[in-house]
């Protein structure tokens, strides 16, 4: 399995402006690659591959330091 892209860009959703979104640090666990980034707008832009479930966790979350639980 290859490693998931460190970094990924999208459209700021607010502004429309590119912004870079970073692999955040998980557990050990390869359900879900969270991303996040924060648009120069100040918009916050969440990411994630993975497990449907967590995905939709991580994405629908608004804590800073969101951890995936098993």
């Amino acid at each position: 399995m290859s490693k998931p892209a460190r970094f990924l860009t999208f459209k700021c959703a607010k502004c429309a402006k590119p912004v870079k979104v970073t692999l955040q640090q998980v557990s050990a666990c390869s359900h879900i690659q969270p991303y996040q980034g924060i648009c120069q707008c100040g918009e916050i832009k969440r990411h994630a591959t993975g497990n449907p479930d967590a995905v939709k966790s991580f994405v629908e979350s608004n804590e800073l330091h969101w951890h995936h639980h098993h």
